[in-house]
């Protein structure tokens, strides 16, 4: 990469995702009993079970790991090289692909250097930091003809295969609406009063890269940044984008949903900037949808350890259909009729054998069966990233404000009423710290950028600012 400062960009020029299938130079594919080695960039808790995962596909070798956490690399039993430097272990000549289990902000630039690399790349959800170098990096697959695996991993579920086909064949007849959920509680991550001071074993040069290298304010260095925007995407990127990319693939959707409007706070007195209760009202050709995504604890008990009061679920879909409705999650799910009989149990595996896939597709030399191509996953992280922008842009809401808002949809009045109680039940007072709602967004989304009311604070948050010299060119 050189050091190019970004503009502003113009979202309309070449934003239209061009074909998502192509197969690649002969001299790139690797013979179906040929060994693939691989390297992994970003060996934290999920990049260590990368490196044991993939080293137990057949004929397939984890030879180097790099992470800006020196300590992070002491893997139990690995012997291949370590680089501090991602840069490092790109310029490995022996290396046919890399994993990317970084930090959010790392997933994008680190694709893009890769496929400029020549390696395939198996990238982590969610995909992108924002929806431009999600955009580029799509661009690079294409141009350096690179497959790229987004590791939303349940789209090689047999249950969500299964039923995405009797779905999209009509056999509920039409889909009226959607409440897409993840529902778990977690913990605030504290409150410092003087930033942290990094450890030297850590480049914190590197880890950082694009992003702003600022004071880090949060009592732990990792794994905390999920919650703070420079670095993380929120719950709703962390694990939304699972049951998102699932309710894509349910429904068949090329694209994302046009109109987008926001509610919720982060209702904890700590470090993080996300919502910790997020709520987002979308419309997909008439199809309305609600994301909804929680941290609280369940009072009430109704859902479960750490569950949701509503629609008895701890996360996942609920579709309901003219003829019937289904609940699916990870690892399978059933259909039921209008009375609430069952009529078929999807069984599942949650998504193992996503790696296997990409590794068969490296081998093909082709994306054809790639079972989350990278233009799928930029899309599912896209969702993520109009829900998390609304709330963004938004203001403080009384409740009444929330409810009239939301009435449009009964789904969605029912989940404001949901997340009204939960809070009740954690002693949360609205009046000192109220809703935040977003405007109803409109989204183009051949162009990938937002038309009409609030569009102009909107589209601020479509890009950044990159640090140099980790800077995406506006040419990949």
């Amino acid at each position: 990469m050189n050091n190019q400062v970004i503009t502003r960009r113009d979202f309309v020029k070449g934003a239209v995702a061009v074909s998502t299938v192509y197969s690649l130079m002969p001299g790139s594919v690797i013979g179906a009993n040929d060994r693939v080695n691989i390297g992994v960039i970003g060996v934290g808790g999920q990049g260590t079970g990368h490196v044991r995962r993939f080293s137990k596909i057949d004929n397939v070798e984890v030879v180097a790991v790099s992470d800006p956490d020196l300590t992070h690399m002491d893997i139990k039993g690995f012997g291949g090289a370590k680089h501090q430097d991602l840069r490092n272990l790109l310029e490995m000549k022996d290396i046919d692909a890399v994993v990317i289990a970084t930090p959010n902000h790392w997933h994008s630039p680190a694709a893009i250097m890769a496929s400029q690399a020549g390696k395939h790349v198996y990238v982590e959800k969610p995909v992108s930091h924002n929806i431009w170098e999600g955009r580029q990096m799509v661009r690079a697959a294409r141009k350096y003809n690179r497959v790229i695996q987004a590791g939303t991993q349940q789209r090689s579920c047999p249950a969500v295969q299964e039923c995405a086909k009797d779905v999209q064949a009509g056999k509920y007849g039409k889909v009226l609406w959607v409440h897409c959920s993840k529902l778990g509680a977690r913990k605030p991550i504290g409150k410092v009063t003087k930033a942290l001071s990094i450890p030297g074993h850590i480049d914190y040069n590197l880890w950082a890269g694009g992003a702003p290298m600022t004071p880090v304010m949060r009592k732990s260095f990792h794994y905390d940044w999920h919650w703070q925007w420079p670095w993380g995407s929120g719950e709703m990127g962390n694990w939304g984008v699972h049951y998102i990319d699932d309710l894509r693939h349910l429904l068949g959707w090329a694209d994302v949903p046009t109109s987008i409007q926001a509610a919720g706070n982060r209702w904890w007195d700590d470090d993080g900037q996300t919502p910790n209760m997020h709520m987002c009202l979308m419309e997909h050709e008439g199809v309305k949808v609600v994301v909804d995504i929680r941290n609280m604890e369940d009072t009430a008990g109704k859902g479960g350890s750490g569950g949701a009061v509503y629609l008895r679920s701890r996360g996942g879909n609920h579709i309901m259909c003219e003829k019937g409705y289904i609940k699916i999650a990870r690892g399978g799910g059933k259909s039921y009729d209008l009375d609430g009989k069952m009529i078929k149990q999807y069984k599942g595996t949650g998504g193992s054998g996503h790696d296997v896939n990409f590794i068969e597709a490296v081998r093909l030399g082709s994306n054809k069966n790639l079972t989350c191509e990278i233009e799928i996953g930029h899309q599912s992280t896209v969702m993520c990233h109009l829900a998390n922008i609304s709330w963004q842009i938004g203001s403080e809401a009384s409740v009444d404000e929330v409810r009239e808002n939301m009435k449009r949809h009964n789904d969605a009045t029912n989940t404001v009423e949901s997340i009204i109680a939960q809070l009740d039940g954690n002693k949360v007072d609205l009046k000192s710290k109220p809703f935040v709602m977003g405007p109803k967004l409109t989204y183009d989304t051949k162009a990938e950028k937002f038309t009409g009311t609030g569009a102009v604070r909107a589209n601020v948050y479509l890009s950044r600012e990159y640090r140099k010299p980790f800077v995406i060119d506006e040419i990949v």
